[in-house]
């Protein structure tokens, strides 16, 4: 189903451009920001949109005001933030009393899990490459928060992704203990690329939709 284009009122600030994939199923509506370096129109994100409708569940996907404006550096944590609660409230609104599950890819996901701890009632939290620390830099870990998130969440992580090492998010894992699932793609990166296939964004985003809807449905979020 095709991606309609929608407008997120932001209190006191521009409406954030947005898209909705509605879906004839019955799921959970999931909320997705998009990474550090591309927006919500990128092919991954626009798979992952398509099959989690195509599986039951319908899609809000956004852009953060830095990229909706053109710049390529992101909006200070307090702004990104105040941009995942106006997309959570959107959702809220369209969501029929559904829960609305939120995450992203990459840094979308992390400022999801920052508002979440912040008390943002997410019913569940998908994430998508979840920047564990920057690569080359794993002294720097940016896990602190997630303690204070209460809602299940899914790790999807490639085992060559340079921005979690494997050790550390088994680390983050285990304290997170019965909240936390992890599923591994085995040499993937960060953008789930594994050596010697030839898929485009939008397959490798669609490849994953399964596993978030599993994970949904086993924690009986619908």
């Amino acid at each position: 189903m095709a991606a309609a284009p929608i407008e997120i009122p932001v209190a006191g600030g521009a409406a954030l451009p947005g898209l909705w994939t509605a879906s004839d199923g019955d799921g959970c509506l999931v909320a997705l920001a998009h990474g550090a370096g591309s927006g919500m129109q990128s092919g991954f994100l626009e798979g992952f949109a398509a099959e989690m409708a195509a599986l039951g569940h319908p899609v809000l996907r956004f852009d953060f005001p830095y990229m909706a404006a053109g710049r390529r550096a992101p909006d200070r944590p307090p702004v990104l933030i105040a941009s995942w609660l106006a997309a959570f409230a959107e959702a809220g609104r369209r969501s029929g009393g559904r829960p609305v599950a939120v995450g992203g890819k990459s840094m979308g996901g992390r400022i999801a899990s920052m508002a979440a701890a912040e008390g943002m009632p997410a019913a569940a939290l998908l994430f998508l490459g979840y920047p564990l620390h920057p690569p080359g830099r794993p002294e720097q870990l940016r896990d602190a928060h997630l303690a204070s998130v209460t809602a299940p969440m899914l790790f999807v992580h490639g085992t060559r992704d340079a921005f979690a090492r494997p050790d550390l998010l088994h680390t983050v894992i285990d304290r997170l203990g019965r909240r936390a699932t992890l599923i591994e793609v085995t040499d993937a990166d960060h953008s789930f690329k594994i050596r010697g296939e030839r898929r485009d964004a939008r397959q490798i985003g669609a490849s994953l939709a399964p596993a978030a809807a599993r994970f949904l449905a086993e924690r009986a979020i619908t």
